[in-house]
């Protein structure tokens, strides 16, 4: 069974979908310095947009999210210790990432969610590298 078909079963999504959440809402506390000021503004507009948007924007992501970490899953699952592979392929899987969100940013019928995005796209790769270990974290957790 593949990456999607797990953390889209019927059974474990919702689950999957709460701590890609509590994932988020850490990433984002744990930001420091002035680009951690502009990250936790940037969270707290898009957040602000109407309530529980964020679960909306992880349920409707995950599936693609899903699927274009599969592969890179299935040689980290192969390696024996995927979240020691993840974590070394950080750059990777943070490009898989934000290859869908850079897509759904630019077609976004929101200004807010376009702006905040174009403003913290330049450090977002970084941002999204060190939420990897807890991603991997995540994904063990659903697969096993």
């Amino acid at each position: 069974m593949g990456l999607s078909e797990t953390l889209l079963d019927a059974n474990k999504k919702s689950k999957v979908v709460a701590d890609c959440c509590t994932l988020v809402d850490e990433e984002v506390a744990s930001k420091s310095g002035l680009s951690g000021l502009a990250v936790k503004a940037g969270y707290a507009a898009v957040k602000g947009i109407k309530p529980g948007f964020i679960q909306q924007v992880v349920e409707k992501l995950l599936p693609e999210f899903a699927k274009k970490l599969d592969p890179i899953w299935t040689e980290a699952s192969s390696s024996g210790n995927p979240s020691s592979f993840f974590t070394s392929n950080r750059s990777r899987v943070a490009d898989a990432l934000l290859s869908i969100t850079d897509e759904k940013a630019k077609s976004s019928s929101s200004g807010v969610v376009r702006g905040t995005y174009e403003k913290l796209r330049g450090s977002a790769k970084k941002n999204v590298e060190e939420a990897v270990p807890r991603l991997a974290q995540l994904i063990q957790k659903h697969t096993a």
